[in-house]
């Protein structure tokens, strides 16, 4: 599946609508973009949509949020930014989450590439001078 949805910051809840309609049963998705390119906020907007009523924020220090929806569950939010590998995720539990069969949101994925599962969503997310944003599913 490749497919593009480019969106003003207006209209980032429909965005993030029409990923969570195309991710299909794809529960652990990879969030490749630069810093500032707005990962945490698509996945605040993400979890709106879910219903989560949990602050949702940057896992940066604490690598891994944990939110509760009523419609999906358990959803982790995790940040590899701090993590030097694949060992040093492991370490912390990451790869065990990923497994875990919940959906999972990670930021910096390519810092440890090899814990992820086969059939991970990679979505590369852009930030545009005109202040759109694209979001690419792979």
């Amino acid at each position: 599946m490749e497919m593009t949805i480019r969106f003003s910051l207006d209209e980032l809840r429909e965005a993030a609508r029409q990923f969570l309609d195309l991710k299909g049963t794809h529960q652990v998705i990879a969030l490749h973009a630069p810093m500032g390119a707005g990962k945490t906020t698509f996945v605040h907007a993400c979890c709106d949509l879910l219903q989560v009523k949990d602050a949702v924020g940057s896992p940066t220090y604490s690598i891994v949020n944990e939110y509760l929806s009523p419609t999906a569950g358990a959803i982790y939010h995790i940040d590899l930014y701090r993590l030097k590998d694949d060992e040093e995720a492991r370490e912390a539990g990451i790869e065990d989450i990923l497994y875990s069969g919940q959906l999972c949101f990670v930021e910096w994925p390519e810092l440890a590439p090899g814990i992820f599962p086969d059939n991970t969503l990679h979505v590369r997310l852009e930030a545009f001078p005109d202040q759109t944003r694209s979001i690419a599913i792979s």
